[in-house]
């Protein structure tokens, strides 16, 4: 597939369709807490999308002969992402990434946010903010002239040099009046590889980070992927434009972070927009991108 190059009007469908994105995951943040079944998530956000006049971009997603069956991806604790909405209750301390998509007038919308169910450990607080900061560390990367393997090397030193597994089997990609389009996008790479990024190239960035082994594993369902060790996973995403100097930011957490702190009192997890290496030089500079990576749902 050819990576298509957007218009000033492409972008501002995408936007459109990644701000109903963005009051799915606000409406989700009003919610989760112990004691809520994840499918019951998932029939709110489905009727929020269908109320706008859109469609579930992940329901009766075909992979193969797998069909994902739910609105939402629900990855809770160890599962890194495609997990099923279901009848299991959060439990105080879980970790729940939620990753949601969406077709508003033939345009897509598709970002995450990783959620702390009540009181979490601080081991845990602390991959949340690794890998929120570790989405901006690569979109720091999107711009005029780079490549996308230096997108991957940002994410992936910032985090392994902090003690954390990358994943390498699934990665972010390209947007636009399809879910999803080239490029490919890893979270691991080698600075100066892979395509050049052009002007009006639209991206999904999303690290997928453990708190343990980079390595995942898939249950028998087909789509859920967990990390292989059974530590707890984190996953962020946001959709951007390559622009001149600076990425241009289509998805907000914005409403998400204003939930909350309103309905829970919950600090934001840290995580701000940076457009600096932070990452030790060399750090990563041996790693590989993934070659035949499965491009990750969302």
């Amino acid at each position: 597939m050819a990576i298509s190059i957007k218009s000033d009007h492409d972008v501002q469908m995408l936007r459109r369709a990644a701000g109903l994105v963005g009051e799915v995951l606000a409406e989700m943040a009003r919610r989760v807490q112990p004691g809520v079944e994840t499918i019951a998530l998932d029939r709110v956000a489905e009727e929020i999308i269908r109320d706008a006049g859109a469609r579930p971009a992940f329901k009766g997603y075909r992979v193969g002969s797998e069909v994902f069956p739910a609105s939402l991806c629900m990855s809770v604790g160890d599962v890194v992402v495609h997990g099923f909405p279901s009848a299991y209750q959060l439990q105080e301390g879980d970790l729940v990434s939620i990753d949601c998509g969406v077709e508003l007038d033939g345009y897509f919308g598709d970002f995450a946010y990783t959620f702390p169910v009540g009181e979490v450990s601080e081991e845990n607080r602390t991959l949340l903010t690794v890998t929120k900061q570790s989405l901006y560390e690569g979109i720091s990367q999107a711009v005029v002239g780079k490549r996308v393997g230096d997108i991957g090397y940002a994410v992936q030193s910032f985090c392994e040099a902090r003690g954390y597994g990358v994943v390498r089997d699934l990665v972010g990609h390209g947007i636009g009046r399809s879910l999803h389009e080239d490029p490919q996008v890893p979270n691991v790479g080698r600075r100066g590889q892979g395509k050049r990024l052009k002007e009006g190239m639209t991206l999904c960035i999303e690290p997928m980070i453990n708190r343990g082994t980079e390595r995942v594993t898939m249950d028998a369902d087909g789509w859920t992927v967990r990390t292989a060790d059974g530590a707890p996973s984190a996953h962020y995403e946001h959709m951007v434009v390559v622009r001149r100097g600076e990425a241009e930011i289509l998805s907000s957490y914005d409403a998400i972070e204003t939930a909350l702190a309103q309905t829970h009192g919950t600090t934001p997890t840290p995580g701000v927009p940076v457009h600096r290496a932070t990452a030790p030089e060399g750090a990563a500079e041996s790693a590989q991108p993934a070659s035949l990576a499965v491009s990750a749902q969302g």
